[in-house]
């Protein structure tokens, strides 16, 4: 399936949000948005992604 992570054409054959972050070797804490809905951490593996999403993913840095 065809996605649109943060701006960038992404192909994928796995179907949920845990698999999309694997995909990129995203290991950290991260907000993910679909469709422009925030994803709650604990549905990241049934999430379905479709044909077509916009994904946003986020990182928070802290520091001073």
């Amino acid at each position: 399936m065809n996605l649109i992570v943060n701006g960038k054409d992404v192909m994928l054959d796995d179907s949920s949000v845990s698999g999309l972050l694997a995909h990129l070797n995203i290991k950290f804490r991260v907000v993910v948005e679909k469709n422009g809905k925030i994803i709650d951490p604990d549905y990241y593996e049934r999430e379905n992604l479709n044909d077509g999403d916009v994904i946003e993913i986020v990182q928070f840095v802290g520091g001073g």
